[in-house]
């Protein structure tokens, strides 16, 4: 048997770059990349597609039980499915952004998604990123990282990406949206979005993506700065 590879876990606020960062890291590492956000996503567009209310925690606990989330590895990347279809772009959309928060609290959805999570990392060698990796889904990670930035280089990252899928926002609105969210996400009573004490904390406010992904490698591979 070879050396057990190490599960890297990257936590933070939306905006921050987890996502485009720990592909690109998983990919240096020759890691696997588990989108947990995508699977939040998704299981909300199964309850907003079911007219379900995202707060009616019963409703939504008989759809997550009955959900199929997965993520499929594919030449370009990973796709994301729900119940064995491609929702990867639908799951982008603002009426999702704007309930996965919602749908994300509900107890049975963490328990269901953080079962699976756990399930696609048991064996290493991952780059797991979300809100809650450090602190509730591998609490023992050998890498933690937290990546942060200001709120208004987080809204222009996602502006210059919606605005890339012809999709239009402002600023104003997007710094607006990223504040309720964070305040959902931070004060929620399940598994709110913190730093975990051990954590390493980033600021890529004034970092550049290559030099985000270089220094989490860095770490990963024990290099020396």
């Amino acid at each position: 048997m070879g050396v057990r590879k190490p599960i890297v876990a990257i936590d933070g606020p939306v905006g921050a770059g987890k996502s485009t960062t720990a592909r690109r890291v998983a990919r240096e590492l020759g890691f696997v990349f588990v989108d947990t956000g995508a699977m939040y996503r998704a299981v909300t567009l199964d309850v907003l597609e079911k007219n379900t209310d995202p707060g009616d925690e019963g409703a939504v606990k008989a759809i997550v039980e009955n959900s199929t989330v997965e993520l499929r590895s594919v030449e370009n990347g990973q796709r994301t499915f729900l119940n064995g279809r491609d929702v990867t772009d639908r799951i982008r959309d603002r009426d999702v952004t704007a309930a996965v928060s919602a749908v994300s609290a509900q107890k049975a959805v963490r328990e269901r998604m953080t079962e699976l999570q756990r399930a696609l990392g048991r064996d290493g060698g991952v780059v797991m990123e979300g809100r809650d990796i450090g602190t509730v889904v591998f609490p023992n990670a050998e890498f933690k990282i937290f990546l942060d930035a200001a709120i208004e280089t987080r809204a222009e990252r996602r502006y210059e990406e919606m605005v890339s899928k012809g999709m239009k926002i402002s600023i104003k609105e997007l710094i607006e949206e990223i504040r309720e969210r964070d305040k959902a996400n931070t004060e929620r009573a399940l598994a709110p979005l913190k730093k975990a004490p051990d954590a390493i904390l980033i600021d890529t406010t004034d970092m550049t993506f290559e030099e985000q992904v270089a220094t989490i490698v860095s770490l990963v591979r024990g290099e020396k700065g």
